[in-house]
């Protein structure tokens, strides 16, 4: 079992596949198994590598809230790459792994060839920003004592924005809901306390994302009610990005929509290796 050794944490990660790397960056609710359909599909032509963040076995769970956040969260992405002896490739986020991508393209241009950022913006708005870190911060507490199995998993996978996943797709709901109830009440917590109820708002950096070139591809579910303002405000701001939206479709969009979000992936990474994707 390869691990990539990141600053307080060793991060365990998983390659399948030979060619151009692709980094894969999961969500909040999810782990590296809920790649799957993305890794079958791209690893016949693509090195694929998929790692757990930190806090989520078999990665290392640091006990210290000071370990966890959003520039840890850009790092690892980093930390994952070297350790695999990867110099630059493609990486692909959803929702807080969105915003750990957005965020590694902005401190990491140099090693980033293209960037797909998933349903990522919630809470950004500002008049949502400060509600939604301290609904995190004040959530983590409960996760952190009573843990994933049972209420809070199925009470995840039924709100609003993921309920589109069971009418869909019931046995990838049902994996999606396992998996949650696997993960660690402690990691997932501080992760909850410090990354997602402590991050910045995106519309902070107006300034930075103007300046950054790197090709980016917006993915949003039309029904991801809380990242679709984020995601024009990305449109309109990233001078290189642009923006594909799925009808009927939830937050995790890979999960619900896998040949379509492949295809717009595949049809994205396709257009940058052939220098086509900035025309002039």
């Amino acid at each position: 079992m390869p691990y990539a050794q990141a600053e307080g944490c060793k991060l365990y990660y998983e390659e399948t596949g030979h060619g151009a790397p692709i980094v894969f960056v999961h969500e909040f609710g999810a782990d590296h198994r809920e790649w799957e359909a993305q890794i079958r599909f791209f690893s016949r032509e693509y090195r694929c590598i998929t790692y757990a963040a930190r806090g989520y076995p078999p990665s290392e769970v640091p006990d210290d809230g000071a370990l966890y956040g959003q520039e840890f969260a850009a790092a690892d992405i980093a930390a994952v790459m070297r350790a695999a002896g990867v110099a630059k490739a493609h990486i692909v986020g959803l929702s807080m792994g969105g915003f750990a991508t957005l965020l590694f393209g902005m401190r990491y241009p140099e090693m980033a060839s293209a960037l797909v950022v998933a349903g990522a913006g919630s809470g950004a708005p500002k008049a949502e920003h400060a509600a939604f870190m301290a609904l995190n911060q004040a959530s983590s507490a409960k996760l952190i004592s009573q843990g994933w199995p049972g209420e809070l998993a199925q009470a995840t996978g039924q709100s609003a924005t993921r309920i589109q996943l069971k009418k869909k797709d019931p046995r990838g709901w049902a994996e999606f809901v396992s998996h949650l109830e696997q993960h660690s009440a402690l990691g997932t917590g501080l992760t909850q306390r410090h990354y997602q109820g402590g991050r910045d708002s995106i519309f902070d950096w107006a300034a930075a994302l103007g300046r950054m070139a790197v090709p980016t591809l917006l993915a949003v579910g039309d029904e991801d009610g809380p990242c679709i303002e984020a995601n024009i405000f990305l449109k309109k701001t990233l001078p290189n990005a642009g923006l594909w939206m799925q009808p009927r479709t939830g937050h995790a969009i890979n999960l619900e929509e896998p040949a379509a979000f492949n295809r717009a992936c595949q049809d994205f990474f396709s257009t940058v290796e052939r220098g086509r994707w900035q025309l002039g």
